[in-house]
């Protein structure tokens, strides 16, 4: 269904409103006799290849998708591998940063603190709103590491709700990405005559919680079967509003939820292996995160769960755990911190501050680094080698998102580990070959577990998003590698089989909500888990 814009008037300015339209019948000699799909298929993969720049792709894709959605999404499908990283990380940040001056028509709904009072008429013009099932919404605040891009951020809901399409079969038509405008802090923005969002500085505080308190209920009286998943809000905002309206609406924060599934599901696989080699018990690992932010934080408080599901109590669990922030070592004694960082703030260590990541290493001795800083080449050679010196076959996860902000390659951390490195990054990086052997990166992307997850709670119907369901969304993929793919080494499965393991999520998801007791769908409790999976699976839209 194509969607065109029309004027309306409110308040003495003029408007415009997203108005539905009937795609038009193909009139008797406007399409070619000799038209093939099979055939459509290869000039569409051709004209996107033919294209040298990514985000000369990303543009392509997105015209495709509006004038031929089925092909787009068909396309997608058969080529996961190849679309992800355009239509999402890494070629999806370019897109943000370019989108005022790369912008041709509306993909989502905007909502500005200026419609404050008057949000549900804004929310009302979105032109399916019977349809509607799930919602991604980002305020523009924290974009990838990018940092605050005002309504340039807007490509990400857009990709998410492709992935969602793509990976879980979620019908295109069910989907709203949503950017709230508060304004940016962002002055190459404010000065720049092509930007697309207000021309202010960020709105925060009492006045953005007030807003964010008539948007979500509105949202909920405008679409009563709708889950939200918040994206890239800066790190305060992203703790408050998850915590402030989980228990009372189906909502989640996939940069605190999401990471912090998918990051546990490849440490559960990694930590097998590193444990083999090494001879120690599984509850002996120490994590040791890079970066405090929402993402860190969020990713800390997830993997509490590999130990406590390994017997470990909740402050066993998280006595596993040490935090660097740009200060050096989190620690009580080191003076006031912000209310995200205290959980994880050391109270067993005294000293003087330690401030350089070698130093800290050495006083921790992880068994896994994980990266959540935004911060390019962090981990360097000595500090990949001090791993390696330490554990036989070292966890190293760079998880900043795009690969320019990774904090190593996989072809440093393959090469100061002598090979032996269990790798997970955000942003894909390809296979290489060492000592006649080829290995696999994993890549620790959202998108194993968004679509599952999302898919389970709308299919249940939930009333909330509860820590157990991001949990079994976490373990079902961890066990959804096939044998062939445990022979290769792989942490995660290959993201072709995404739909397969989106189900296997779903299932696991619904079984957990059906626990909690926060499932609306009660008759699927009736289905045994064959049936349950072959309900998921044929609910899933295909192009």
């Amino acid at each position: 269904m194509t969607i065109i814009l029309t004027p309306y008037w409110a308040d003495g300015v003029q408007k415009l409103r997203m108005a539905p339209q009937p795609p038009p019948k193909p009139k008797y000699g406007l399409t070619p006799p000799a038209l093939d799909e099979s055939v459509h298929v290869v000039r569409c993969l051709n004209q996107l290849r033919s294209k040298d720049e990514g985000i000369e792709k990303y543009i392509y894709l997105s015209a495709l998708k509006e004038q031929d959605s089925s092909m787009f999404y068909k396309l997608c499908l058969e080529n996961m591998s190849e679309f992800t990283p355009i239509i999402y990380t890494p070629t999806v940040g370019d897109a943000c940063l370019q989108y005022s001056h790369i912008w041709r028509r509306p993909e989502g709904l905007f909502v500005s603190i200026k419609d404050k009072g008057n949000i549900r008429s804004v929310i009302r013009n979105w032109p399916r709103i019977d349809e509607a099932r799930i919602s991604v919404v980002t305020d523009g605040s924290r974009i990838l590491g990018l940092g605050d891009l005002g309504v340039n951020g807007m490509p990400i809901p857009v990709g998410k709700l492709s992935l969602y399409t793509a990976g879980a079969g979620i019908r295109p038509s069910s989907s709203i990405p949503i950017c709230l405008d508060f304004g940016t802090n962002n002055q190459k923005f404010l000065d720049d005559p092509l930007y697309l969002g207000l021309r202010q500085k960020r709105v925060t505080g009492q006045e953005m919680t007030e807003f964010m308190d008539e948007f979500m209920h509105e949202m909920t009286v405008a679409f009563p079967k709708l889950l939200v998943q918040f994206e890239d809000f800066s790190t305060d905002n992203a703790f408050l509003y998850l915590e402030r309206y989980r228990h009372k609406y189906p909502v989640f924060n996939d940069d605190i939820q999401g990471t912090g599934a998918v990051v546990l599901s490849g440490l559960i696989n990694a930590a097998r292996l590193s444990s083999a080699a090494s001879g120690q018990p599984i509850t002996s690992h120490r994590i040791l995160f890079f970066g405090a932010g929402s993402a860190g934080v969020g990713v800390a408080t997830q993997l509490m769960s590999f130990f406590t599901l390994n017997g470990l109590s909740q402050q066993e669990a998280r006595e596993r755990i040490w935090l660097i922030d740009s200060q050096g070592l989190v620690f009580d004694g080191r003076g006031p911190l912000p209310e995200h960082k205290k959980f994880f703030s050391r109270k067993d260590y005294e000293g003087p501050p330690i401030t350089d990541i070698l130093d800290v290493i050495e006083y921790v001795k992880p068994t896994a680094l994980l990266g959540l800083s935004t911060v390019t080449g962090a981990f360097s050679p000595d500090v990949i080698r001090a791993m390696a010196a330490l554990n036989p076959r070292p966890i190293i996860f760079p998880l900043s998102n795009p690969v320019r902000l990774s904090e190593c390659s996989f072809e440093d951390a393959v090469e100061h580990t002598h090979g032996q490195v269990l790798f997970a990054s955000g942003s894909p990086f390809p296979p290489l070959e060492y000592d006649g052997v080829t290995l696999y990166p994993g890549q620790g992307n959202n998108m194993y577990i968004f679509p599952g997850l999302g898919l389970g709670s709308i299919l249940a119907r939930v009333t909330s998003v509860t820590d157990s369901m991001v949990e079994a969304s976490s373990i079902g993929l961890a066990n959804a590698l096939t044998e062939e793919e445990h022979a290769m080494g792989l942490l995660y499965p290959r993201v072709e089989r995404i739909r397969e393991i989106s189900a296997h999520i779903a299932k696991e998801v619904i079984r957990a909500a059906q626990k909690a007791g926060v499932d609306r769908s009660t008759d699927l409790r009736r289905m045994n888990d064959v049936e349950l999976v072959k309900f998921v699976n044929s609910k899933m839209w295909n192009p």
